[in-house]
């Protein structure tokens, strides 16, 4: 259903201090409202800097702001986008040495693989190892691998909500 809104959140896991105002300034420019993020201390890489934004816009939203921040260097983030009313979830992830990946999800955030890249992981089902990096490739396992130890902000990271669908 073209039109319809729906919620996300754009996390920034791990950005240099002078990407700050350029990073609000282009999540401002997609999102039409002026964006403001609490920036705090990330752990996990001193001297960067992490936040989070949730957002309400018209679906596909998180793509332009996937879009919008992509390439850009030093860079890890993800953006959520929930399911709504005809239309899948999203998730995209970006570090800046993988680059960008994006997957579909169900109303519950699950990873959504589509059936051709099933089918093709089940062409290797005589090769164990290559089924499985098939399968974490369609899984995004190597960007949840890397993200992982910025996903945890420490005590104090700041509390989001769970909205529901429908």
């Amino acid at each position: 259903m073209a039109g319809s809104i729906t919620r996300g959140v754009l996390f920034v896991h791990s950005a240099p201090r002078a990407l700050v105002p350029h990073m609000e300034w282009a999540a401002s420019n997609v999102l039409g409202t002026r964006v403001s993020m609490d920036w705090t201390e990330q752990p996990a890489a001193p001297g960067m800097l992490r936040a989070e934004h949730s957002w309400q816009a018209p679906s596909g939203t998180g793509a332009k702001l996937a879009s919008a921040l992509r390439g850009w260097t030093h860079l890890r983030y993800e953006v959520t986008e929930e399911a709504s009313r005809g239309v899948d979830g999203s998730r995209w992830s970006h570090t800046p040495e993988l680059g960008i990946f994006h997957a579909a999800t169900d109303v519950h955030g699950n990873i959504v693989v589509p059936e051709d890249r099933v089918r093709a992981a089940l062409a290797h089902a005589g090769d164990a190892e290559r089924m499985k990096q098939e399968l974490d490739l369609a899984l995004g396992q190597a960007w949840d691998d890397e993200l992982e130890p910025f996903r945890f902000a420490g005590a104090g990271a700041p509390v989001r909500w769970l909205h529901r669908v429908g």
